[in-house]
């Protein structure tokens, strides 16, 4: 074996030990580490309220891809912003909203209740179901989506909340596929949610 021969061998054998280590610690991040097929560690089981007081859960979105968002009535700015669009979309896909969900969760429950969010969701498209719960319920949720929410403390008594502001596109068996991206034209977002159909 010549000189130049065994540092090609070197040089190969260092670069296939750096991808098996890197591809461990993509899976190892991503919640895909282990045996069995890869699975998605954003979302899961959950069981909350709708604006109507009825019991909400995951199963009732099987079987259609839907949008997920989280945040809170008294948000100023980006979440009403964020459920107008999301709207803007639903309307684009005209008939076909009826085959795709779209789910704003609450992260701030103790003001959110049924009726408040009811009240709330009645400016947005009717294909937009609201969910609150009791703060275990929420807290699951949050932490099975990887959401964060804090409480920040204003200077009277009231607050507001600071919380991830992503909407999750779930596929039709309820698991994540991307963040979906409401920075284009609602046409472009609705061909894109048209596409999980």
């Amino acid at each position: 074996m010549t000189v130049r021969t065994s540092q090609i061998l070197l040089i190969l054998s260092a670069f296939v030990t750096g991808l098996v280590v890197f591809t461990g610690v993509f899976l190892y991040a991503t919640g895909n580490f282990g045996a069995g097929p890869a699975t998605s560690a954003i979302g899961g089981p959950f069981k909350l309220i709708d604006q109507n007081g009825n019991t909400i859960t995951d199963g009732d979105f099987k079987g259609r891809p839907f949008l997920v968002f989280f945040g809170y009535t008294h948000c100023p700015d980006v979440c009403p912003t964020t459920l107008f669009d999301v709207s803007e979309v639903m309307r684009v896909l005209g008939k076909d909203a009826d085959r795709t969900g779209a789910l704003f969760v609450t992260v701030d429950p103790e003001r959110d209740t049924p009726a408040v969010m009811k009240d709330y969701l009645s400016s947005f498209d009717p294909h937009l179901r609201g969910a609150t719960g009791d703060r275990v319920a929420i807290d699951a949720v949050e932490k099975a989506y990887r959401v964060y929410a804090k409480k920040v403390q204003m200077e009277n008594s009231d607050y507001t909340m600071d919380h991830t502001a992503l909407v999750y596109l779930m596929d039709k068996q309820g698991r994540f596929v991307t963040p979906f991206s409401l920075k284009r034209r609602p046409e472009e977002a609705a061909a894109d949610l048209r596409r999980h159909l």
